[in-house]
């Protein structure tokens, strides 16, 4: 498990933007099974992926027409119990951190994997994010 000194500014990035912040499997399935759109990410400490994953995410929330009803977050070595939990709804992907999930529903509609994430820039990772909010989120 990460220290908390090194996780807490990291996960601050997306909570103070107003990202739910899930720890318990409860949370994470009141957040992702409700009607409506939730946008679910799980952060990491990676700096090659999660560097350009958290600006990413951030920019495309602040500059799309269309955003999910919900936004929320669980940071893989830290959050172990609401992690695990997350990728259980996230079947059949293999585990992957960071990972950005948009759920409509309760149902997975678009998934970006870490190897989707790593070498790209945030603006393209929000380009991306920006396309599939424009697609399920009315």
């Amino acid at each position: 498990m990460y220290p908390a000194e090194i996780v807490l500014p990291m996960k601050s990035e997306l909570t103070d933007a107003g990202f739910a912040d899930l720890t318990t499997v409860e949370q994470v399935d009141e957040s992702i099974t409700g009607s409506g759109t939730a946008l679910v990410v799980i952060n990491s400490v990676c700096g090659c992926a999660a560097g350009a994953c958290r600006p990413g995410v951030l920019l495309a929330v602040n500059n799309a027409t269309n955003k999910p009803d919900r936004l929320a977050t669980a940071f893989a070595g830290f959050d172990k119990e609401a992690v695990n939990q997350v990728r259980q709804h996230l079947l059949p992907y293999p585990p992957s951190s960071p990972a950005i999930a948009l759920f409509k529903d309760g149902a997975l509609v678009s998934m970006v994997e870490r190897h989707q994430i790593e070498g790209r820039p945030a603006q393209a990772i929000a380009q991306h994010l920006i396309n599939e909010f424009e697609k399920y989120c009315n």
